[in-house]
C-alpha cells in the first residue's frame, strides 16, 4: 500500500504540471480554435526566469511574479506580432505559425540562458511529509494547489463572466461575435496572455522538483497537448482530469513495469481512449448539419 500511495503522490505532482499546461492550451483554443505549441516554451520561461531573477537578488516570490508577467508579455507579443497579422489564414497555417514561435523561443533562451540545467529552491523547504507510509514533497502539494486553483479560475471565468463568455463566443463565430459587439482582437490578446501567464506558473511551480533548461518545452507541450485531448479539446474539466490522469498512468507503468515504458503506456491508452471516443471524456459531441 505504501507503494502505491508513493507513486499516486509522484503521478499527481507530474499530472498536475500537465494539467496547468492542458489549461493553457484550453484557453487559446476556446478563443481561436488553434492548438498553441509553444505553450511548453511558456513552461520552460517561467523557470527560466525565474531562475535568474532569483540569482539577482530579488526575492523568491517577486522573482516568480516577474516571471509570470514577463512570459505573459512574450504571449502577447506572439499574438500581437505572429499570430494577429495572419488572421484570416487557415487553422493549419496558425498552427504551423506556434510551432516556429516554439523554435524562435527554445533558440532564444540557449542563447540568453545556457544550455545548463537549472533550478532554485523550493517554497516551503526540502523536508519531505509523510503520509500513510509514503512520502511527498511540500513543493508537491503546491503544484497540485496550484493546479486545481487555476482550474477553477478558469472554470468560473468561462461559465460566470462576461468575459469569459466572449472568449467562447468568439471561438464559436468571430464574425458573429464582432457583429454583438466583442473586441475579438481583444479576446485574442487576453487568451495568449492568460495561457502564457498559466504556463509561466506551471514552470514556476515544477522548477523546484524537476529542474529546466532551455529545451523542456517540446516534451511538456507534448504531454500537456495529450492531456487536453484526453480530456476533451476546449473543457477546463478534461484539462484538469486528463492532466491528472495521464500522470497516474505514467507514474504507475514507471513503477510497476520500467520506466521505459512510461510515455509509451500513456500514449497507448490515450489513443484507445480517443478512439472509442475522438471528442474525449468530457468534450461535447459535435454534429454538422448538411
Amino acid at each position: 500500500m505504501p507503494e502505491l500511495l508513493q507513486f499516486l503522490f509522484s503521478g499527481l505532482t507530474v499530472g498536475a504540471v500537465y494539467a496547468l499546461v492542458a489549461l493553457g492550451f484550453t484557453i487559446i483554443y476556446n478563443a481561436s480554435d488553434v492548438v498553441n505549441f509553444a505553450q511548453g516554451e511558456f513552461v520552460m520561461l517561467g523557470g527560466m526566469i525565474t531562475v535568474f531573477t532569483y540569482a539577482a537578488g530579488l526575492p523568491l516570490p517577486l522573482a516568480a511574479l516577474v516571471a509570470i508577467v514577463v512570459t505573459s508579455g512574450i504571449g502577447v507579443a506572439l499574438n500581437k506580432l505572429a499570430i494577429e497579422p495572419a488572421r484570416g489564414a487557415p487553422v493549419v497555417s496558425l498552427i504551423i505559425i506556434t510551432i516556429g514561435a516554439s523554435i524562435f523561443l527554445r533558440g532564444a533562451a540557449q542563447v540568453l540562458f545556457g544550455k545548463q540545467i537549472h533550478r532554485f529552491p523550493a517554497f516551503s523547504g526540502d523536508a519531505p511529509l509523510r503520509i500513510g507510509g509514503a512520502t511527498i514533497l511540500p513543493q508537491s502539494l503546491w503544484v497540485i494547489a496550484g493546479g486545481l486553483a487555476v482550474f477553477v479560475a478558469l472554470y468560473l471565468f468561462f461559465t460566470r463572466t462576461l468575459t469569459g463568455k466572449a472568449v467562447l463566443a468568439t471561438s464559436n463565430n468571430r464574425l458573429a461575435a464582432q457583429l454583438v459587439g466583442i473586441n475579438t482582437n481583444w479576446v485574442m490578446t487576453l487568451s495568449f496572455g492568460l495561457s502564457a501567464a498559466i504556463g509561466a506558473l506551471a514552470g514556476v511551480l515544477a522548477t523546484p522538483i524537476t529542474n529546466t533548461a532551455y529545451d523542456i518545452g517540446i516534451a511538456v507541450a507534448l504531454k500537456g497537448f495529450a492531456a487536453a485531448m484526453l480530456g476533451g479539446m476546449g473543457n477546463p474539466k478534461g484539462a484538469l482530469v486528463g492532466g491528472l490522469l495521464l500522470g497516474i498512468i505514467e507514474a504507475m507503468t514507471a513503477g510497476y513495469i520500467s520506466s521505459q515504458y512510461k510515455d509509451a503506456a500513456a500514449f497507448v491508452i490515450i489513443l484507445l481512449v480517443l478512439f472509442a471516443m475522438p471528442q474525449g471524456l468530457f468534450g461535447a459531441k459535435q454534429t454538422e448539419r448538411v
